[in-house]
């Protein structure tokens, strides 16, 4: 891994429906153009598909080499260690995290038929974990600049014609 990728961006977990299994290369194309900017990594992607008969099928694919998939989880699991153990719980996390990763996949098989069990028969659903890269420079001048996070939240346009249909009742 190089050492301007060796800082974690955060981690947005998205799971995307898609009805009649209607799934295009073009998400896949987006999700390139953005890594080859280094905006946007693709840590995991499990995409599940179920057919009328119930029969499922599961394609997974990652941006991750071998070596920052094993990277990558060193650093998650050593977060969580930390939280969990402090300095010893770190090194143990992050021993665990580099070997769960080390096939390069943060979905398993049985996240495949858990997801699976959540959509209708011919319909396809995708799980995608994204590392948004753009934002470990902002980040960083935050922290130089003394301040320190204390909430983030992702606003759709969807919760703000919400919000506009609350306050109109109101």
């Amino acid at each position: 891994m190089s050492e301007e990728h060796s800082e974690m961006g955060p981690v947005q977990m998205m799971v995307i429906g898609f009805h009649e299994g209607n799934f295009s290369g073009e998400i896949i194309e987006e999700l390139r153009r953005l890594r080859e900017h280094d905006i946007v990594r693709l840590v995991d992607l499990l995409f599940v598909t179920k057919t009328e008969d119930g029969d499922v099928a599961a394609v997974e694919h990652s941006d991750l080499t071998q070596e920052e998939a094993m990277a990558f989880g060193a650093l998650t699991g050593a977060l969580m260690g930390l939280g969990a153990g402090g300095e010893e719980g770190a090194e143990e996390g992050a021993i665990a995290g580099a070997l769960a990763m080390e096939d390069g996949a943060a979905f398993d098989e049985a996240d495949a038929w858990y997801l699976a069990d959540a959509i209708p028969p011919g319909d396809s659903a995708a799980i995608a974990l994204l590392e948004h890269r753009w934002a470990i420079p902002l980040r960083d001048a935050i922290l130089r600049a003394g301040g320190l996070p204390l909430a983030d939240e992702w606003i759709h346009p969807q919760d703000l014609i919400a919000a506009g249909a609350l306050s109109a009742e109101g």
